[in-house]
Formats: structure tokens, C-alpha cells, sequence
């Protein structure tokens, strides 16, 4: 007997990212080392490490999950319906 999540259909995940995500993060954090010792600019290491950061999963909600939901709660407008039953 094989112990894997959901019967072999969950993604595959590493740590708090999915394999996805580690592959880019990992791409993106040598392509920041590179221009960082080339040209000393930081901006890639930036955007490479907000991307690590609203890509982390935690129980397949990612932190950009999270975020878009609390948005679409707070500035969607919201129709409640008062009704007395009987």
C-alpha cells in the first residue's frame, strides 16, 4: 500500500510551494544573483522574493489566494436579504 495524498491527483508540492513554483523561484533567484553581480541592481531579487512569498500554499489556499479573496470580500458590494419566516 502506497501512502500519497488524494490518490495520486494532488499537485506535487515541496516545503510550503508547489514544484511549479520552486522551478521559477529557483530560476529567478539566479537570474538575481546574476544581475546583481553584473550591474548591482536588486530589483530582480525583489520580485523574485515577493513572488516566493505570495506563491507559499497552505492548504491549497496560496497567501495570493488569500489576498484576492479578502479583496473581492471588502470592496465587492454585498446584497443581504431580510425576511421573516414563519
Amino acid at each position: 500500500m502506497y501512502i500519497y495524498p488524494e490518490h495520486l491527483k494532488a499537485k506535487a508540492t515541496m516545503w510550503l510551494w508547489q514544484l511549479r513554483d520552486l522551478t521559477i523561484i529557483g530560476i529567478g533567484a539566479l537570474f538575481s544573483v546574476f544581475a546583481a553581480a553584473q550591474t548591482g541592481i536588486l530589483i530582480p531579487a525583489l520580485l523574485t522574493a515577493s513572488y516566493a512569498f505570495l506563491t507559499i500554499h497552505f492548504e491549497d489556499t496560496s497567501i495570493l489566494d488569500f489576498i484576492s479573496y479578502a479583496c473581492a470580500y471588502f470592496f465587492r458590494q454585498q446584497l443581504f436579504i431580510w425576511r421573516i419566516t414563519e
